[in-house]
């Protein structure tokens, strides 16, 4: 089962991207590296509520 999510930047707490997952197999929250536009450098980003 997938469902959709968002991508929030840890370091300015804005929600940059939207993305999928597969609630089966990743159980815990996703956390990516991703370009963040407004701290205009590559930082984590996490799964947002």
């Amino acid at each position: 089962m997938r469902v959709n999510l968002l991508l929030a930047c840890t370091v300015c707490k804005r929600r940059n991207y939207a993305t999928c997952k597969n609630k089966k197999t990743t159980t815990g929250r996703l956390e990516l590296m991703k370009y963040c536009p407004w701290d205009k450098k590559h930082t984590l980003h996490r799964e947002s509520k």
